[in-house]
């Protein structure tokens, strides 16, 4: 990297810095209006929420859960946030129908700062797309997504960021995308003057503003592009090829079943099968989990009261020929 390439890495990155902050302040809730609006105080329900955001989707809600509601060839067809729920391979997913994004969601149009507080609740994004549009719909849902913190498809960087009396920057591997110089100035931008930081992978500035902001959400998402029929066969074949892709058609019923499967391999859900002593396994009603979930979270989903007089659990699982005894922080999955 050539001093002038360094020169304009660092005033950009410090440029970036104050934008994430501003950012950041205009998405926050003014205290002053009144409470969410109509429909966005939609309770959590379920072992999994999906949210589904851009083109319509109301028509795929109605398919695939039963949900009654308004759907029609137009856009914008929905303005408020609509449940429906999914029951699959005994788990219950919520599916979540929020209101298109327009451009400037970002920046509270639209209801946007509604629909990116509940989109971050979601475990799983679905981005509704209509496979009869340019990609140019495809870049807005992101430009969008990504401005208010959601980060789509993609691992929280690794770096640990304490705040202390005292402290330094470490990184375990050389920064190719950004250097420390720059790293330093964004962390005095916000006052850090005193922080234990360490970078374990080669990471972006922007990248390095995401932690120091804390309130980013890492979501999986699906690009489902709906309308296929009404496009070729080799339009279709493309699409499909592309990752974290599905391809469907609401008005002719086409591989929505394969959207489904979709949906709960992305969750990362297991199965918890209870029993009592002496009896077999209760295979009808399983509890489900997402994956990397504990004991103590088994404990949650049968009665919260369970975890409080806890002693042991007796858990097989396929690796073990034997049941193996864990205790409350025993990961599971």
């Amino acid at each position: 990297m050539g001093i002038v390439e360094k020169a304009t890495e660092y005033h950009l990155g410090l440029l970036k810095a104050k934008l994430a902050r501003y950012r950041a302040q205009l998405l926050e809730p003014d205290k002053k209006s009144g409470g969410p609006g109509t429909g966005f105080d939609v309770q959590k329900s379920g072992d999994a929420r999906v949210a589904l955001i851009g083109f319509p989707s109301s028509t795929l809600l109605s398919k695939v859960t039963h949900t009654a509601s308004e759907s029609a060839a137009y856009e914008f067809t929905t303005l408020t946030a609509i449940p429906g729920v999914v029951e699959h391979q005994g788990a219950r997913i919520q599916l979540l129908d929020l209101p298109g994004i327009v451009e400037g969601a970002s920046q509270g149009r639209g209801r946007g700062r509604q629909v990116v507080a509940t989109a971050k609740t979601a475990d799983l994004i679905l981005i509704m797309l209509d496979a009869t549009k340019s990609e140019e719909q495809r870049k807005l849902l992101e430009i969008e997504l990504d401005a208010v913190g959601i980060r789509l498809n993609k691992q929280k960087p690794d770096v640990v960021f304490k705040r202390k009396t005292t402290g330094g920057l470490n990184t375990t591997v050389k920064l190719t995308k950004t250097d420390e110089k720059t790293i330093r100035t964004i962390l005095a931008s916000y006052k850090l003057h005193n922080c234990d930081v360490m970078i374990r992978e080669d990471i972006t500035t922007d990248e390095f503003i995401d932690v120091l902001i804390g309130n980013r959400k890492y979501i999986p998402s699906l690009y489902v592009y709906n309308k296929i029929d009404a496009i070729s066969l080799e339009r279709v074949d493309q699409l499909a090829r592309e990752d974290h892709t599905v391809v469907i058609s609401c008005e002719q019923d086409l591989n929505l079943d394969y959207l489904i499967e979709r949906i709960w391999a992305d969750l990362r859900l297991v199965r918890v099968y209870t029993k009592k002593r002496g009896d077999h396994p209760d295979l009808d009603d399983p509890v489900c989990l997402r994956q990397g979930a504990t004991i103590e979270d088994v404990c949650n989903g049968i009665h919260r009261s369970l975890a409080t007089n806890f002693r042991y659990a007796l858990v097989w699982v396929s690796s073990f020929e034997y049941g193996v005894i864990l205790g409350l922080t025993a990961m599971k999955g």
